[in-house]
């Protein structure tokens, strides 16, 4: 007699199962699957922090504080890291560029000015050139016509300018100092942005530059593409970045130098181990030059180049807004 009281428990059991109550999820197993993979797909989408897997929001964040907590020592790291080399590398950035008097710059992620202040120099520098010659070839001007010029003379950058966009208020704050320190204040500003969502209009720019800052942008892509969107038609883009070495045996020493050393010198420098440790790694995930070159194309850039720089340790990439 008990076989057919379990048979019809199991049918009931079954019956039950099919059954959905109005308003209300199956707790059955099948239920749970379902659940389980919905789950799945709103999974927050994942990237690298270095060698780390995270969250692409989790990376965002870290990666801010990592520069807040650099900022203060960011220059003095930066020369002992390089022996002072980024200093030529920066250099030969604003050579390639070879900006004119007029010249409006975009620096991204340019946080302590490195790169601002170079342009102004070096516009400066042109801009006077110019006047020099112009006053050359004007033999015949008494002194006081051209004293008289010179004191006309209301912009030393003919018209340049540079603006300063980083995602990070500490890098910013620095930048600031630094520029109040050397007496820079004409043709200069500093904006709080992000290189993938700019705070600026269409076509409003002649060069962009970024250097050493879109490996640390969670999407290259996007902060790319809006490169090409605030640049004017005939633009120019420029990244100075690291990149891959292409000498095995100084391959080798660099890998040695980058992981055994520079989180040694961000700990008694900068008092911090881990976020140099973490530029080191990211400089590593970091796309070779044919395959950023190609992403810059994507973006729609056009005569995309590429210089390596002190056997491929950095390397420029150069492309315009056809």
């Amino acid at each position: 007699m008990a076989a057919p009281r379990s048979c019809a428990l199991w049918s009931y059991a079954r019956a039950m199962r099919s059954y959905r109550f109005p308003g209300l999820r199956s707790s059955w197993p099948g239920g749970l699957l379902s659940a389980r993979l919905l789950s799945q797909e709103k999974r927050a989408p994942e990237t690298h922090f270095g060698f780390e897997t995270v969250s692409e929001e989790e990376k965002g964040s870290k990666v801010y504080q990592v520069f807040e907590s650099v900022a203060k020592k960011y220059d003095v790291m930066n020369d002992m890291m390089s022996l002072g080399i980024h200093r030529v590398w920066k250099d030969l950035l604003l050579r390639k560029m070879h900006p004119l008097p007029g010249t409006q710059l975009l620096d991204v992620a340019g946080g302590t000015g490195d790169i601002a202040f170079r342009f102004l120099n070096y516009v400066q520098a042109q801009h006077q050139g110019k006047q020099k010659r112009k006053l050359r070839a004007q033999q015949n001007l008494s002194w006081e016509e051209i004293a008289k010029k010179y004191q006309d003379e209301e912009d030393s950058l003919g018209g340049s300018r540079v603006m300063v966009c980083d995602i990070n208020r500490e890098m910013l704050k620095i930048g600031k100092q630094k520029a109040f320190d050397r007496g820079y204040k004409a043709g200069l500003a500093w904006v709080l942005g992000d290189a993938e969502e700019l705070p600026f209009d269409d076509d409003k720019f002649d060069v962009y530059t970024i250097a050493f800052g879109i490996r640390n942008v969670t999407h290259i892509d996007q902060a790319l593409q809006e490169a090409h969107r605030v640049l004017k038609p005939g633009g120019r883009f420029l990244c100075l970045e690291f990149s891959q070495v292409n000498n095995p045996l100084i391959s080798r020493l660099y890998d040695l130098y980058s992981f055994q050393v520079i989180p040694v010198l961000g700990e008694v420098v900068a008092g911090d181990w881990k976020s140099y440790q973490y530029l080191v790694e990211s400089i590593r995930k970091f796309p070779s030059q044919e395959e950023f070159k190609e992403m810059i194309e994507d973006a729609g850039f056009q005569k995309v180049t590429y210089e390596s720089l002190t056997s491929g340790i950095v390397a420029i990439h150069s492309g315009f807004k056809l």
